[in-house]
């Protein structure tokens, strides 16, 4: 039977680990499940402890930080045929693993859900409406990303010199070839982010990170530009 691994990398997740891994298990039919492979990059709160202390029979490695690199090695550890790369803070649909299988069997190898912010501020409605296309622009790792095993080693998993814009990187790889699918059903994410910086504001500079990389900005020139305007 055709499993499922899933990767979730962590940094400083305390507020939300508990709370999404206990969705995951009651959102789907463990049978599907091979594993969930959490990945911390260090960090610095109790989200490390909280997953212990769950007695959950959860896989907890630890890596560099950085996303790419995290779920490279849950990648390379994962047993399922299929990888289910998952935020901490989105949480997928109900039967998620159901109606991810079911694409793989219909030959799409790689694809994501639509997404659903936690948030009725109506830029985020609409962005939220418009990832039901399969345009390229709509895309982001937010609304998580599966892919079979095979599809991801051949493309080499996640560039590691991506400290952000890792997913972004990775999907482009997959429409350059024609390998992506959008599942109709809604994964829920934080706007948390949107909150902390305000809606304009981080949009404004997520749009400008998409700009510069398509005329050309180096991975660090993009991380640079992410410390100085959105992690500072």
């Amino acid at each position: 039977m055709t499993k499922i691994s899933i990767i979730i990398p962590v940094l400083n997740e305390s507020k939300t680990i508990k709370s999404l891994l206990f969705h995951l298990i009651d959102n789907a039919s463990l049978n599907s499940i091979s594993e969930i492979i959490v990945v911390d990059g260090g960090s610095t709160d109790n989200t490390k402890e909280i997953i212990q202390s769950l007695g959950l029979d959860i896989i907890l490695l630890t890596s560099e930080k950085g996303r790419a690199k995290q779920m490279n090695l849950g990648a390379k550890n994962a047993k399922g045929e299929i990888l289910y790369f998952l935020h901490a803070d989105s949480f997928p649909p109900n039967r998620y693993d159901k109606l991810i299988l079911d694409e793989v069997n219909k030959g799409n190898n790689a694809g994501c859900f639509r997404l659903k912010f936690d948030s009725k501020h109506w830029w985020l409605r609409l962005a939220s409406w418009l990832t039901q296309f399969r345009w390229r622009a709509c895309r982001g790792g937010d609304q998580s990303q599966f892919i079979t095993k095979v599809l991801f080693e051949r493309l080499g998993g996640f560039n590691e010199n991506y400290l952000i814009y890792e997913d972004n990187d990775l999907i482009s790889k997959l429409y350059a070839i024609n390998e992506f699918t959008v599942i109709q059903q809604k994964i829920t994410t934080s706007a948390r982010c949107y909150q902390k910086h305000g809606v304009w504001k981080l949009q404004y500079h997520f749009w400008t990170i998409h700009l510069k990389h398509f005329f050309g900005a180096s991975a660090q020139e993009l991380h640079s530009y992410y410390k100085k305007n959105i992690a500072s």
